[in-house]
């Protein structure tokens, strides 16, 4: 696995609360916004981010998403094989990558639990340095937008996808595509798909 295809997907979380505009995406030193990361500073939602009308409990955010997120029947529809996760924990919350090593496909789910921003931190921060922006149909009932920046991948192989389940928390879905489906699909087609079966497993976890 390059390091290349890799690193985007562990930093997904970070970009999405602090927008960042270099290279520089260390977790020891994460640029985040002191005025987005404190729960309460800023009423919810805001910068344009919709309101998560029925939103989920935050206990189903509160494990592991190598575990709680995709099984191993929705990871095979996701990258094509079923492999391990690989765990890592950001500023903003737990993060899990699985990688394809034979055709190259990557997929990343992280938590952005802890800015307490949920969308409205992507709204404030990420937008703005997007080169692809898309606010999606509902995923299941949550407010949902698909992006890709500068730092995140090449828009023809890459997206995320970020699903607000509460107006202070969000999850966060990353894509690349394996090399026989560069210039084929639409990354942030298959980004949205595969969030759509995370939410069926959050949503199965919270009862509903």
């Amino acid at each position: 696995m390059s390091r290349r295809v890799a690193m985007p997907l562990l930093v997904l979380g970070l970009l999405v609360a602090c927008g960042c505009s270099n290279g520089n995406l260390t977790q020891s030193t994460p640029s985040v916004d002191s005025s987005s990361t404190q729960a309460g500073s800023t009423s919810l939602p805001h910068s344009g981010a919709p309101k998560v009308v029925n939103p989920l409990p935050a206990s189903v955010v509160s494990g592991d998403p190598c575990t709680d997120t995709l099984n191993p029947e929705q990871l095979k529809r996701a990258i094509g094989a079923t492999v391990q996760g690989k765990p890592d924990t950001l500023a903003t919350g737990p993060t899990c990558d699985w990688g394809n090593l034979e055709t190259g496909g990557h997929v990343g789910v992280g938590y952005t639990t802890r800015t307490r921003q949920g969308l409205s931190g992507l709204y404030q921060n990420t937008k703005p340095q997007a080169i692809i922006w898309r606010e999606l149909p509902l995923i299941q009932g949550f407010p949902a937008v698909a992006h890709v920046t500068p730092q995140g991948g090449l828009p023809d192989v890459f997206c995320a996808v970020d699903i607000g389940i509460a107006d202070d928390l969000s999850v966060d879905v990353g894509i690349f595509l394996g090399g026989s489906k560069k210039g084929k699909v639409d990354p942030c087609g298959v980004a949205a798909q595969v969030a759509d079966l995370v939410m069926t497993t959050l949503r199965q976890r919270a009862g509903g």
